[in-house]
Order: C-alpha cells, then sequence, then structure tokens
C-alpha cells in the first residue's frame, strides 16, 4: 500500500509499505480517513522538532474507522468511528504507574517516533481508541489537537476572570483558548500574525488580541488590559526559542508561566526575574486518556465548535505539493486536514 514519508526535512515520498498483518490480541486494524496538520508535523518537516526521527510515516491528529479487533477487544468493534490518542505508553514505567501515560518513559507518538497515519490502514493498541456514534471522521481527527490545550489549561488551573495570555494563535494555542474560555478566564492573545488575531476576535470571540511587533509596545500593552499587574498566567503555545525565553516579562508576580510549544534551541532568561516575582514554570506535553472523553463529550453537546478551525483541505496525492504552503504564516492556515478513503 502507498504511504507518504517523510525522508528528512523537507523531503516527502511516497513510498510502498507492507500491508498492516491482523490484529493481535488487544490490537485493532483501523482504516484511515482524516489526518490533520499540525504544528508537529511541520516542525518535523522543517526540521525543528527535537523528538523527531527521520524516515518517519507522519500523521498522529486521526479520524479512523475500526475494520477488525484482535482477541479480548471489547471497547470497540468493526464499523466503530474513532478518535486515536497517539501516544503508545509502556504502561509499566514510574511515570505510567502514577497515572502520567501522556510522559512515559520510552513514549512512542505516532508520526513522531513511530509511523503514523498517513497510510490507507494500520495496527493500533485497542486501549487509544476512542470511539463516539455522534461526531464526524473530521471532527475525531482534531479531538488531538483539543487535548493538547486541555492539559495544558489543567496544569495551570486558571480560576474564573483570572487573566490568562495565550502566546501564539495556531492551532495548539487556539486549544488552549478554547478550554480557558469553558473555566470562564479573561483571555488574552499575543501573535505575529493579524490574520490569526482576527481569527481570535471574530470567530473565537477574544476582544483582547496584540499584535507582536518587537519594539517593547506589548508589555505596556498587556499592563493597560491588566490594571498594570500582568496576566496571572501566561501559556507560550509558539515552539520559538526568542518568545518563549522572553514569555517570563509577561507574567505577574506569583504568577504562573507554562510553556506547551517546545523549542529545539536552549532558552535563556533572568532567573532574577522569576525569583524576584516567585513565578511558576510549567511543562505541558501531549494529553491523557481523559481528556479525549472529555473533549468528545463537549463536541458532542456543542460546547465545542470545530468547524471554523479548518481552513485547508487536501487530498492525500496532493499532500505533498501542498503542505510547503501549510508552513507560511501569510497563507492563513490554521488547521489543514487531509482526506484519505
Amino acid at each position: 500500500m502507498k504511504a507518504i514519508v517523510l525522508e528528512k526535512p523537507e523531503q516527502f515520498t511516497v513510498s510502498d509499505v507492507p500491508e498492516p498483518s491482523s490484529p493481535g490480541p488487544g490490537e485493532v486494524l483501523v482504516r484511515v480517513h482524516r489526518v490533520g496538520i499540525c504544528g508537529t508535523d511541520i516542525s518535523g518537516y522543517l526540521g525543528k522538532m527535537p523528538f523527531y526521527s527521520y524516515p518517519r510515516i507522519p500523521g498522529h491528529e486521526l479520524g479512523v474507522e475500526v475494520m477488525e479487533v484482535g482477541e479480548g477487544v471489547t471497547n470497540v468493534k468493526p464499523g466503530d468511528q474513532c478518535s486515536v490518542e497517539p501516544y503508545i505508553n509502556c504502561q509499566q514505567c514510574f511515570a505510567c504507574r502514577r497515572g502520567n501515560s501522556n510522559c512515559c518513559e520510552t513514549l512512542q507518538v505516532l508520526g513522531v517516533h513511530t509511523d503514523g497515519g498517513l497510510r490507507p490502514h494500520f495496527i493500533v493498541p485497542a486501549r487509544k481508541l476512542h470511539r463516539s456514534e455522534k461526531l464526524t471522521l473530521e471532527q475525531l481527527a482534531l479531538v488531538e489537537t483539543l487535548g493538547i490545550g486541555c492539559h495544558a489549561v489543567f496544569r495551570c488551573d486558571p480560576q474564573p476572570k483570572e487573566n490568562v495570555l495565550v502566546i501564539g494563535a495556531g492551532p495548539i494555542g487556539l486549544s488552549a483558548i478554547e478550554f480557558l474560555k469553558l473555566a470562564h478566564a479573561r483571555i488574552l492573545v499575543l501573535d505575529l500574525s493579524a490574520k490569526r488575531l482576527e481569527f481570535c476576535k471574530k470567530t473565537m470571540g477574544i476582544p483582547h488580541v496584540i499584535l507582536a511587533k518587537g519594539d517593547g509596545s506589548e508589555l505596556e500593552q498587556l499592563k493597560k488590559l491588566t490594571d498594570g499587574t500582568l496576566p496571572t498566567i501566561v501559556i507560550d503555545a509558539t515552539g520559538s526559542y526568542q518568545s518563549m525565553s522572553h514569555a517570563l516579562n509577561y507574567v505577574a508576580f506569583t504568577g504562573k508561566l507554562v510553556f506547551l510549544g517546545i523549542s529545539s534551541t536552549e532558552l535563556t532568561f533572568s532567573q532574577a526575574v522569576m525569583h524576584r516575582r516567585e513565578l511558576t514554570l510549567l511543562a505541558s506535553r501531549n494529553a491523557l486518556p481523559r481528556d479525549f472523553g472529555r473533549i468528545i463529550k463537549l463536541i458532542e453537546e456543542g460546547k465545542i465548535d470545530t468547524r471554523p478551525w479548518i481552513t485547508h483541505r487536501t487530498s492525500f496525492d496532493g499532500l505533498i505539493a501542498n503542505f510547503p504552503s501549510y508552513t507560511r504564516m501569510e497563507t492563513g492556515v490554521i488547521k489543514a486536514i487531509v482526506e484519505l478513503n
């Protein structure tokens, strides 16, 4: 069967790969229908993702259909439509035993460390499937993106009306915004792209947006919007080492800084600023199984609408030609979806 393989940064090929065998105990054979393109895929393509290994079949935001189940599988059956939790964990290490499967010590993420979903069908552990009888395959493909923001917001625990700044209004930043809205926080957004900020205002209903100009004006605008105190929570979803190194300057005294993006470059910042303000620094990685169930229910109930996010679509055959445009902010891409079967 044909698969799209990222051989090395900026070099895709269409390759013949073996057909999957029948699923073993606890496994499921799935047909891939929809694949979302996210920041991790783009970083891998550009060679900026520290955890990425090549060659690799990308694709971890997946809407799939169950084709065949192995022995002992009871949570899904053939014909079920599911979102895939792409974090393949060992279930035995210290983190897994504590319930933190999102940061398993030997974690294998589909499409990053091990081959993902840009192929017609493949085998996954049944425990990684989250089914829905109501959601479309396209909606199911976006559950994983939302999970990243869901987990980050859980990590920083915002309170109603608390000032929270999200830096970076790409899909990951937008996913955090969705859950900040559910927490009734007062949301501020900072981004380099006027188009993305306009999307936040018109589509996401966020009135307080700031265009990053790099001239120091951002700090003054934040002070005006927070009565001089600055946000008590800052979530950096950029993956830019420049932004991440500077982000603590936007955090109020005793506040929290959450690094949601990943940088392959070392960060540098003033420890004195962190000490003086007694800041809390948090990392947020992936999502937990419970997040998938919660998100599916929220979409089913109409509390989260994924439709405005999808700005670009492509076929499997058209992806290689179209992919470079997804790396350019000026194209206005928020979320691209690959349509397979």
